[in-house]
């Protein structure tokens, strides 16, 4: 493989990539669910507890001041990174559930009313499924489901022929967590703003591997979490446009969300710190910043074409195997393979890969409405990032070939 970047010093760059599992050196293909975290996020989070620890905002101290300016330092970063136009469309929350019912809650209470619809598609990740489906229950709304070919792809002209006057919101996933699918999600945006609709996203899985331009996309909102792209555990972002985050009403009461409370009446805070209510994780922010700072330096076009090689690596090597289905073979997908060992169970497979130090996902990856559309128990999930080698795809298949030969 032609290496984009010094893979080598990349690898030094995560600790826990020298762990031994069972004898064996841990091969982490375990990306999609939660990435591994550099030397450089975690000496973040150690420095920000070792010297500048404190509560932020409306202190008046040294440390507060501090923590303030460099939690307000990684909100201008976050927003170069995806090219928001402002901070005020910049918010922070502890991941990309938490981000989807934010808007599905402040969203729905705004604009939803008895009789509107929501568009979302059979693909969803339960966080981006369940809380549209909840919303809309609660407030007589109907939820309108796309589907997928058998390539895993979705159909334009479907969720064309779904947009009506009732139509409030499309949500769906830029990347699918279980097929990979990189879906059209631009051609989509424009189509929806025809009809004056907003679309929002569902990047957990976008945000690591691919470029993001929220203004390119025009997308209205557009949600992740920290720690599927090398940041920690309880951060994430929901970017939104201005003109709707200034309309919905607050997610969550009380800290400093706040600007003045009386005895009769409260008035909230300007964007983005109405939807930021009580103490932050501040030293999972600083993390995030850290993480950011790192995926720029070695640069997200570098991390998406590497990536794309370790996914044709991939594909091509367990296509040689008898027996592997895979689950996910659109045209345009991110690096992650979904598939199946003959009629072996996938958690079944998943124990004997991971006694051979691979660790890889199994089951309906939170996305169980895609998981009876192709009436199946769950599949095998080997998830890739930018630390991960060709040699490593190999052992996978040795393992692969070993569930085979358990299961003959």
């Amino acid at each position: 493989m032609n290496m984009i970047f010094n893979i080598e010093k990349i690898r030094a760059d995560f600790p826990i990539l020298q762990r031994q599992i069972y004898n064996r050196p841990l091969v982490y293909f375990d990306n999609a669910a939660s990435t591994q975290k550099p030397r450089q996020v975690i000496d973040a989070i150690a420095r920000y507890y070792e010297h500048d620890n404190c509560n932020i905002h409306r202190g008046v101290h040294y440390l507060s001041v501090k923590a303030t300016e460099d939690y307000e330092e990684t909100r201008r970063e976050v927003r170069d990174f995806i090219n928001a136009k402002n901070t005020r469309e910049i918010i922070f929350t502890k991941g990309a559930t938490e981000s989807l019912n934010l808007v599905a809650s402040s969203f729905g209470r705004q604009y939803v009313a008895e009789g509107d619809e929501v568009i979302t598609t059979i693909m969803e990740h339960h966080s981006n499924f369940v809380p549209w489906q909840v919303m809309c229950r609660e407030r007589g709304a109907v939820l309108r489901v796309a589907g997928i070919n058998e390539q895993g792809e979705l159909d334009l002209a479907e969720i064309s022929g779904m947009i009506s006057e009732k139509t409030r919101l499309i949500a769906l996933a830029h990347v699918s967590n279980v097929l990979g699918t990189i879906n059209p999600v631009k051609e989509i945006i424009s189509l929806a703003h025809l009809h004056n609709i907003p679309v929002l996203l569902d990047g957990a899985q976008g945000i690591s591997h691919l470029p993001v331009d929220v203004q390119d996309l025009d997308c209205d909102f557009y949600c992740f979490s920290g720690h599927k792209m090398y940041a920690p555990m309880g951060t994430g972002v929901l970017y939104g446009k201005e003109k709707y985050l200034e309309e919905m009403p607050p997610y969550q009461l009380g800290g400093e969300m706040i600007r003045d409370v009386y005895i009769d009446h409260t008035t909230f805070n300007e964007l983005p710190y109405k939807f930021e209510a009580g103490t932050p994780n501040v030293e999972g922010v600083a993390g995030l910043h850290a993480a950011i700072l790192y995926l720029k330096e070695i640069g997200m076009e570098n991390i998406a074409a590497y990536e794309d090689q370790l996914l044709r690596y991939a594909t091509a090597r367990l296509s040689e195997i008898e027996g592997v289905r895979f689950y996910g073979t659109a045209a345009h997908k991110a690096s992650l393979v979904s598939f199946l060992i003959g009629d072996v169970h996938p958690y079944d497979a998943g124990m004997i890969i991971d006694k051979m130090g691979v660790a890889v996902r199994t089951g309906h990856h939170c996305a169980m409405p895609l998981i009876d559309f192709m009436k199946i128990p769950g599949t095998v999930r080997a998830s890739f990032a930018f630390y991960n080698t060709e040699e490593e795809i190999d052992q996978l298949v040795i393992a692969i070939r070993k569930v085979r030969e358990m299961f003959s």
